[in-house]
């Protein structure tokens, strides 16, 4: 067994019991307790689990990871699917871009780009564009998130509504193997709902933790997106879903 298949096996096993202890995965995989750890420290700086004292459980699926923290997972991957998200994104373009951390990643690759009309509800992505001189960004009304800086509530929605874009960008805290885009922020959805219902085309930018989350709430399917931008093969259900729905799938 490798590494990567022995972190795959942690992570099914931490999932049937909701926690495992460091002494438990070292007999149970014959490995040394500082193995454990160093797959532990991994994973959790992946997102795929929790560390606790003696051991590991599963990430929370109500509570999201602060921000501070989400803002460093992964962060190569990151920037490799914002650079994958920006190719696909032509010059002179409409676009929504929502709350998440990879969501700003992509603007910051955006601003190479010419005469881009965008309109957000981040703050953070609002702060990165605003000063291309020939963008013109446009930010929602709403509930300002002091966490994010994500905006939300009915004024957002009512705000999104007003137009039809040529793409909007959504972000997504889980990706279930049925399909199911998940969230923590039932406020959050609903504005990424309405994203969703007015762009031509929906991408999503979620790196290879969000295959192994499961937040509490439904924002919808991967059969509503145009394209997923990961950086790792999606596990088999997810590919064979994205397959069957003509959704592009463009590795980072």
């Amino acid at each position: 067994m490798n590494q990567q298949q022995r972190q795959d096996a942690i992570i099914a096993l931490v999932s049937r019991q909701g926690y495992a202890s460091i002494e438990q995965l070292t007999d149970h995989f014959a490995v040394t307790p500082q193995t454990i750890r160093r797959d532990l420290n991994t994973l959790a700086s992946e997102g795929r689990l929790r560390r606790v004292h003696g051991g590991a459980g599963l990430e929370s699926s109500t509570v999201n990871t602060a921000y501070a923290t989400r803002k460093t997972l992964n962060l190569d991957a990151k920037r490799r699917i914002a650079d994958a998200v920006a190719r696909q994104v032509p010059h002179h373009a409409s676009l929504f871009i929502n709350i998440g951390t990879s969501n700003e990643l992509v603007a910051e690759a955006l601003l190479e780009h010419q005469g881009l009309e965008i309109i957000t509800n981040n703050l953070n992505v609002a702060s990165i564009l605003h000063h291309k001189e020939d963008f013109k960004v446009i930010v929602a009304g709403g509930q300002v998130r002091p966490r994010d800086g994500g905006i939300i509530g009915e004024a957002t929605i009512d705000f999104i509504h007003q137009f039809k874009v040529d793409i909007g960008l959504i972000g997504i805290s889980g990706i279930d193997q049925d399909g199911s885009l998940l969230e923590f922020d039932y406020q959050e959805v609903r504005v990424a709902q309405a994203i969703i219902e007015n762009s031509r085309q929906v991408f999503l930018a979620a790196d290879h933790s969000k295959f192994h989350r499961n937040p509490v709430v439904r924002q919808g399917n991967v059969s509503q997106l145009d394209a997923l931008f990961t950086d790792r093969e999606p596990p088999e259900a997810i590919a064979r879903l994205l397959q069957e729905h003509g959704v592009a799938l463009h590795l980072a």
